[in-house]
């Protein structure tokens, strides 16, 4: 397994739950985390229960390894208190259509979450492209990125992300790649599951209009909110001056650029 066993990462998941709906981004049943890594976890004391799973998608790039994801209505702000109630664990079997879904007995959901296909998606591509061990995916609804997309004229990727990165200059550091943003798909569809897939291969950070954002991070779960929180606070103070008639322009292009090239960053953006 990664860096994290079994215990961390159900742990980090609860802690990012809690996280998301300390900021209002996972309204009761909304929203959902998943952890991949590869070797060998023994799930038998957390997830004692058994059964055959077709997967939604075929992910022959996740052979022998094993997904944790929050059941579909779990709420995330729950799973702290009672991870194997609220997470199903599911080993991926050779040519990835089929799986062995692992469960507790406490069990509070039918099915994984009906976003499962994006998790899925996103953890294969990584796998296959970048070669990641470990890797954390969180779908979530950040009221407000989600308000800012309802805006016509700055939906899409860099008009949108330079609205979002203008109110500070920790955002350009932490999201060099903007948010990437995707039109209005319907939840759970393949059309989504596909677009999603390829933008989180340049971003970190995905914006589905009007519904919510998804995030990856190859570190922990947390290490994904964190991202959620940068973007979500740029969208904030948009909202904020928007509100006050929009008497500033927040950082110039030119300031953020010296931002920019002070730290490093590697951005198309400026």
């Amino acid at each position: 397994m990664s860096h994290l066993t079994l215990t961390d990462a159900l742990d980090a998941m609860g802690k990012a739950g809690i996280r998301l709906d300390q900021i209002h981004a996972c309204e009761a049943g909304a929203g959902n985390i998943s952890v991949s890594f590869g070797g060998t976890v023994d799930l038998r004391e957390l997830f004692p229960e058994t059964e055959e799973y077709m997967l939604p998608i075929a992910v022959p790039g996740l052979a022998g390894r094993t997904v944790l994801v929050t059941g579909s209505g779990s709420r995330l702000r729950d799973v702290a208190d009672d991870p194997a109630a609220n997470v199903a664990a599911v080993v991926v079997h050779e040519g990835g259509r089929t799986g062995t879904l692992h469960s507790s007995p406490r069990r509070t959901w039918v099915q994984p979450t009906s976003e499962f296909n994006s998790h899925l998606g996103v953890h294969e591509d990584q796998v296959v492209r970048r070669g990641v061990d470990f890797q954390a995916v969180i779908h979530a609804q950040p009221p407000y990125l989600v308000a800012l997309s309802h805006i016509a004229d700055i939906n899409e990727t860099v008009a949108y992300s330079k609205r979002v990165l203008r109110w500070e200059p920790e955002a350009i550091v932490q999201l060099p790649d903007g948010v990437g943003v995707l039109p209005f798909m319907v939840p759970g569809s393949r059309t989504l599951m596909e677009n999603n897939v390829r933008f989180l291969r340049d971003h970190q950070l995905v914006l589905w209009s009007k519904h919510g954002i998804m995030v990856r991070s190859d570190l922990s779960p947390l290490a994904a909110v964190d991202k959620v929180e940068y973007a979500e606070t740029g969208a904030m103070y948009e909202h904020l001056n928007t509100v006050a008639g929009s008497p500033s322009t927040g950082l110039s292009d030119a300031e953020l650029k010296a931002v920019v090239d002070a730290f490093g960053i590697e951005t198309t953006l400026y």
